[in-house]
């Protein structure tokens, strides 16, 4: 029902792949701005990067339900 609705809206498995693309490399440059613009240590800036990292699985996954409704 969720997929059908995303679908519905315009979303592709291709965006939700290129999305957890970004996300990966967004991960990379948040922990990286933090590690260097923060004098909270490395503890902040893996704080940031596991959280905006932890976004590219969900897209994944939206991506190979979308993969799979498409192709129905």
């Amino acid at each position: 029902m969720v997929i059908k609705k995303l679908h519905e809206a315009g979303l592709r498995s291709d965006h939700a792949y290129t999305a957890a693309v970004v996300s990966i490399g967004l991960s990379f440059l948040s922990w990286t701005a933090s590690v260097k613009g923060e004098a909270a240590g490395t503890d902040r800036a893996d704080r940031w990067g596991i959280f905006v990292g932890e976004w590219a699985p969900t897209f994944f996954g939206l991506g190979l339900a979308l993969a799979q409704y498409e192709d129905d």
